[in-house]
């Protein structure tokens, strides 16, 4: 018989072996996170920050504050928007909208780091988390908070998503105007205290915060008009043409800071003041709307609108949350 041959066993990997792998690994995974932060587009969040802010000021002018719904419910804010983001990424690019001659930055479907599929699931399953987040309070104040969320949330899928998109079809200015303004700030001021879902104050203060977080839009349809219209995407920019869009920017600047007139009849003249320290941002990106061509300087722009619309919003609710 043969004798037994044994063999030393196999020495284990040694770690200059091990690190290069695990490391590739980890760092694949923080570029898909980062990936995903940027298809989220932080920057467009301020849309659903303000309202909060504004909303909750409302409520604590009025001495009714209800911090144990409002802050759980806060994320929904953030996961409609973000979701909004996502599915408008996944079906511009499936429409032929975000395509290899985008001026804006790349988006995830675009550049193809993910599938448009995967990015419109992660849309949807944003919006089913956002249910869950405002379930506390809609089981509080009742069917009008579930019919908030419900119209929110069509109206961020059927902006750019369905068999009739409505930022398709000129309706996405409006569209901002409403969700992202009227009703986002009555929403979070009705989860507070309760009562009307609209009423003056709230209904002046989510108009002034909607028409400039309209403005957010329309310089960025202003920047994609020349690839948005031969694919069908008639944006109000493209049906307005440059000069139309420039003009209707400056009006949705003027009229959210003339609005202001109204907040001394409504007791509350800090209010009419206080954002005015805005109005040179405001300005400066009226003025550079008018002077710039459409092109990548106005992603510069955009970020100028967003900071605008964010300091307005930052004024009018430390105005309105303190004493007249």
């Amino acid at each position: 018989m043969a004798p037994t041959v044994f063999s030393e066993p196999a020495a284990p990997p040694s770690p200059a072996v091990c690190l290069p792998a695990i490391s590739s690994r980890a760092s694949t995974r923080i570029a898909q996170l980062r990936a995903w932060l940027l298809a989220s587009r932080p920057k467009t969040l301020g849309a659903a920050v303000v309202p909060f802010l504004v909303g909750s000021a409302i409520a604590q002018r009025r001495g009714r504050v209800a911090w144990s719904l409002v802050l759980p419910a806060f994320p929904a804010l953030l996961l409609i928007q973000i979701a909004t983001n996502l599915v408008n990424d996944a079906c511009d690019f499936w429409s032929g909208a975000d395509c290899s001659t985008r001026v804006g930055p790349r988006r995830a479907s675009q550049s193809g780091v993910f599938s448009a599929a995967a990015v419109h699931r992660a849309g949807v399953a944003c919006f089913a988390l956002a249910a869950l987040c405002v379930l506390p309070a809609v089981l509080a104040r009742g069917w009008t908070l579930l019919c908030v969320y419900a119209s929110s949330c069509a109206a961020g899928y059927f902006y750019t998503g369905g068999p009739w998109p409505l930022g398709y079809h000129g309706l996405g200015d409006i569209t901002v105007v409403l969700f992202f303004g009227l009703v986002a700030t009555a929403g979070v001021r009705f989860i507070h205290t309760g009562g009307p879902l609209f009423d003056p104050p709230t209904s002046l203060a989510g108009l002034q915060v909607g028409l400039l977080a309209a403005t957010l839009l329309a310089v960025n349809n202003v920047r994609d008009a020349a690839t948005d219209a031969p694919v069908g995407k008639r944006t109000l920019a493209v049906l307005l043409g440059l000069k139309g869009s420039r003009v209707e920017i400056a009006l949705l600047v003027m009229s959210a800071y003339v609005l202001g007139l109204a907040w001394p009849a409504l007791g509350a003249p800090r209010a009419a003041l206080w954002p005015l320290i805005a109005l040179p941002l405001s300005a400066a990106l009226v003025f550079g709307v008018a002077v710039t061509p459409p092109g990548p300087a106005y992603n510069a722009l955009l970020v100028l609108a967003a900071v605008g619309h964010a300091a307005f919003g930052a004024l009018l609710a430390a105005a309105l949350a303190s004493s007249s």
